[in-house]
């Protein structure tokens, strides 16, 4: 098995003339173009090695995904003597722009992907470490043996814009505005979940088993549905829940039955508030609220006709 990144790293250390840093770039360097989890893990693991070598070096981002970072355009190419290209296809107009912007600097390309060898996008690399191209080996892709910080929580998020028959008394636009900004903010791993079961359709799920087995594997469910909340609390997790009609309604009730606390009205979906329910569902107190309340409805299930006492 072959590394192109310790390819590279020989490569960078064995050439150390010229400006004293390099530039790391990448698909996720592209104000017009995209950043995946990949090329974001990527961008890590290069760092990480270029560090541990004491290769000076900075990193240019989007705008769209990290504003307060330098872009791309801001790069002086005068103060960099290597510029590197790490993961994606080496392939398309934004890199053989990012060529032209960087003429005067050494270019390399790790991890990436060669589709047609002639392509002027790859031929302007001085060195390409790829990790498949035609009828060569491919290498274990960066992302890989990339860093990773501590997993954030797994939330599933069960909104309804609909429920027409509350009238003027419904909020509920405004309710998942408001959970959504919110939620944009949360460091979690958001899944959307929906109540509403499909056959014909593979975001939803079919069978009331295959929503409860979501359920039971997520930390905390996000609602604003009765059923959102109540079928959290049946797997055991904890919900954080919005009742989005003004002055309360079956929501609520719900909540009151099950002496659920972890409920706010419509008109007090602030994020303070949102905060401190959060740490709650997360916390040992609210996991084992949940569990009591999945316990009871448990112990609540009626025996099946002819069953015995």
């Amino acid at each position: 098995m072959h590394h192109p990144l310790r390819a590279l790293t020989d490569d960078l250390l064995a050439r150390p003339g010229g400006p004293g840093r390099t530039l790391l770039t990448g698909w996720f360097s592209f104000d017009d173009g995209e950043v995946t989890v990949g090329d974001a893990l990527a961008q890590r693991r290069v760092s990480e090695a270029l560090t541990a070598c004491g290769i000076a070096h900075d990193t240019a981002w989007s705008r769209g995904f990290a504003p307060a970072l330098m872009p791309l355009d801001a790069a002086d190419p005068a103060a960099y003597g290597h510029v590197l290209f790490a993961c994606g296809p080496a392939h398309g107009e934004q890199v053989r722009r990012l060529h032209r912007q960087f003429a005067g600097c050494r270019r390399l390309a790790v991890g990436v992907s060669v589709i047609d060898p002639d392509d002027p996008a790859v031929t302007g690399f001085d060195r390409v470490f790829a990790r498949d191209e035609p009828a060569a080996a491919p290498a274990v892709d960066l992302a890989a043996a990339a860093p990773l910080h501590a997993m954030p929580p797994v939330v599933g998020v069960v909104l309804t814009y609909g429920q027409g028959e509350y009238g003027e008394r419904r909020r509920h636009d405004t309710v998942g505005g408001r959970l959504t900004e919110w939620l944009t903010g949360l460091d979690c791993a958001r899944v959307t979940a929906d109540t509403r079961l499909a056959i014909d359709d593979w975001r939803h799920c079919a069978t009331p088993e295959q929503f409860m087995g979501l359920a039971a594997r997520l930390d905390a469910v996000i609602t604003n549905r009765l059923h959102g909340m109540v079928l959290a609390l049946r797997a055991g997790t904890p919900a954080l829940v919005v009742d989005p009609v003004l002055g309360g309604a079956k929501v609520t009730a719900q909540a009151r039955a099950l002496r659920w606390p972890a409920v706010l009205p419509a008109d007090d979906v602030a994020p303070k508030a949102l905060d401190r329910w959060w740490e709650w569902c997360l916390s040992p107190a609210g996991r084992a609220a949940a569990g009591r309340r999945a316990r009871l409805m448990a112990r609540s299930r009626p025996l099946p006709a002819g069953g015995g006492r």
